[in-house]
């Protein structure tokens, strides 16, 4: 058993753990609020600009021949940008999205692409270099607050590298932020356009209840959606404002993703400071009743050898 001054020793340690777990998750409960402040400001927007570049898509009758709109038949190699962070201390955040663009690169891999990285964030770069998979591009210093200038420069290397024919297909994963104890894993297709994932996104509020029920019974569901979309009229035409929105989607999907990681961020390290500082408590329970024994150890010791003395001297 261990002494009474070591353990004591030892609760000491503990408590200043706890001290700075507990002072680590308040800070990040106040830059988490300030990070769901930004989440919320973007989405309208983000939301917005996705949807009216879906909308351009299905108006034009063909996609603009640019560089940047091409689909090639045959992709040979593929980006992937992992969004994680630059510290560490928040559980499974930057591990999960590690893991799950791994296992993408590993089914491209199998299926005949090769596989390129990107990543934005220290934890992300840091681990692709240990693991003999150095990323293209790394992007650090900004994933506790992100700003849109930071986006805008992972968007230009990706869209160049498209454009370049260096990659011909560029994913994305990240952590989409739902609450500070929930955060999934999102993987997202930016470009080709053809293929990206914002055209495979419902567009909110566009079906009333009852609308679809209508449809199925006159039968003529398909006439409906395109009476509806007859009646958006482009200035300039549909083509030229696709080959104008292009560029900024990308960047924005980006920005998202950024904003989405950040609250992620914060909210798996509140939770996991949280947790962390229960454990302490936790463990100060233990090793206080650990110390009551060993100080009753002793004095019991200590009675048995007055006691004995005593016997000695009679």
């Amino acid at each position: 058993m261990s002494s009474q001054r070591d353990v004591k020793q030892r609760i000491s340690s503990v408590k200043n753990i706890e001290k700075i777990t507990r002072a680590m998750e308040m800070v990040a409960a106040a830059r988490l609020r300030r990070a769901e402040q930004r989440i919320e400001a973007l989405r309208p927007y983000a939301g917005a600009l996705r949807r009216m570049t879906r909308q351009a898509a299905e108006a034009a009758e063909h996609i603009p021949s640019l560089p940047i709109l091409e689909e090639r038949e045959n992709q040979k190699k593929v980006g992937i940008l992992l969004v994680t962070g630059d510290r560490g201390l928040a559980g499974a955040f930057n591990s999960q999205i590690i893991r799950a663009g791994l296992r993408g690169a590993a089914d491209h891999e199998r299926e005949g692409r090769e596989a390129v990285f990107y990543a934005a964030g220290r934890r992300g770069v840091s681990t692709l270099r240990f693991r003999k998979r150095d990323p293209v591009g790394g992007y650090t210093g900004f994933t506790d607050r992100p700003a849109y200038a930071n986006a805008r420069e992972i968007a230009e290397d990706l869209m160049t590298a498209y454009i370049d024919g260096d990659v011909d297909r560029v994913e994305i994963y990240y952590n989409g932020y739902i609450s500070p104890l929930t955060q999934e894993v999102r993987h997202e297709t930016l470009l080709p356009l053809q293929q990206a994932s914002v055209l495979d996104e419902g567009e909110e509020g566009e079906e009333r209840e009852g609308d679809s029920d209508r449809d199925r019974d006159r039968g003529d569901g398909d006439t409906a959606q395109r009476d509806k979309r007859a009646l958006v009229e482009y200035e300039p035409d549909p083509e030229e404002i696709l080959r104008r929105l292009v560029p900024d989607y990308v960047e924005i999907s980006i920005y998202r993703a950024l904003l989405e990681s950040t609250a992620s961020e914060h909210g798996a390290r509140m939770t996991a400071m949280r947790n962390a500082s229960e454990n302490a408590g936790e463990l100060i329970d233990d090793l206080t009743l650990e110390m009551n024994r060993a100080r009753q150890a002793e004095i019991t010791q200590q009675i048995m050898e007055i006691v004995a003395g005593a016997e000695s001297l009679s």
